[in-house]
């Protein structure tokens, strides 16, 4: 995942009658722009629905309510996933807010600060310094967080010796948890929801990694699974949605091919990828308000 500075501020025009949540996994359309985004309607897919675990937030003092009746305010932290690098297309953050607009609203305000090359260290950094990015986060009724693939990137130093990717785990869980403690401060107001996703791989996936031969996929996996585990760990301590986007990729047992979500260069999801991400979010904001 290469560094690219990139923080885009977006307000999607939409049909809130086309986009509106109506219990079906998105498929795929255009846009006058050409870019892809989710429609309702039912997405072929050989693997299980997303997977998504919900575990309830602490109750704030104010909270986003299920019977929110304006558009919701999404903001998008972490690194070139949720940036939408690859892909031309429409990210899963932009799709998440426009699935959950109420219809009528019409427009849906959506800050991807996001940025390309991103480790946690960095997220935590502008989630404490960067004044741009804290008033998002203030003003923001979800906050999605995808973020620890960079700490643990491919090298050629450590090769696939998953021991040597080992110490960074427990940094990106500190520093992830970090993330989360500074956005539960800013949006303490508005009680925000703060949904963490995993990862279907740190590395290359799919028919990608298998190319690298099998000393790659079984580091990849091994990887993967750690930073995933700290993630979850995380969403389970803090009162976070946790999305668990390997099992929407690769289904619940983790076995199956998730090339078709990924975009050519295998880092990155595709318009299918994000979609399916979108609707794992949705999903799993929607339980969460019912919940309460």
């Amino acid at each position: 995942m290469v560094r690219r500075v990139r923080r885009s501020r977006v307000v999607i025009a939409i049909s809130a009658a086309g986009l509106a949540l109506a219990g079906c996994a998105p498929s795929f359309a255009s846009d006058a722009a050409g870019t892809s985004i989710a429609t309702s309607g039912t997405t072929a897919s050989a693997s299980a629905a997303p997977t998504s675990s919900v575990i309830p937030s602490p109750t704030p003092t104010a909270s986003p309510s299920a019977a929110h009746t304006g558009p919701w305010s999404v903001v998008a932290l972490g690194d070139s996933v949720p940036a939408g690098a690859a892909c031309g297309c429409t990210p899963f953050p932009q799709l998440s807010a426009a699935l959950l607009a109420a219809p009528g609203s019409g427009e849906v305000p959506t800050a991807d600060d996001a940025v390309n090359g991103a480790t946690s260290a960095d997220v935590l950094d502008s989630a404490t310094t960067d004044r741009e990015v804290q008033a998002d986060v203030a003003a923001a009724d979800i906050v999605e967080i995808e973020i620890g693939a960079n700490d643990v990137a491919y090298s050629a130093a450590c090769g696939t010796t998953v021991s040597c990717y080992e110490p960074t785990v427990p940094i990106v869980e500190q520093n992830v948890r970090a993330i989360v403690a500074e956005v539960r401060t800013l949006t303490a107001a508005r009680g925000a929801l703060v949904v963490l996703l995993d990862y279907w791989s740190v590395w290359l996936g799919g028919t990608y990694a298998a190319a690298q031969g099998q000393a790659y996929v079984d580091a990849a996996a091994a990887v993967t699974g750690q930073v995933n585990a700290a993630i979850r760990q995380v969403a389970a301590d803090t009162g976070a949605i946790y999305i668990d986007v390997r099992a929407a990729f690769k289904g619940p047992g983790y076995t199956n091919d998730e090339t078709r979500f990924l975009a050519p260069d295998g880092d990155h999801p595709n318009a299918r990828g994000h979609a399916t991400i979108a609707q794992a979010v949705v999903s799993a904001v929607r339980a969460t308000l019912q919940g309460r």
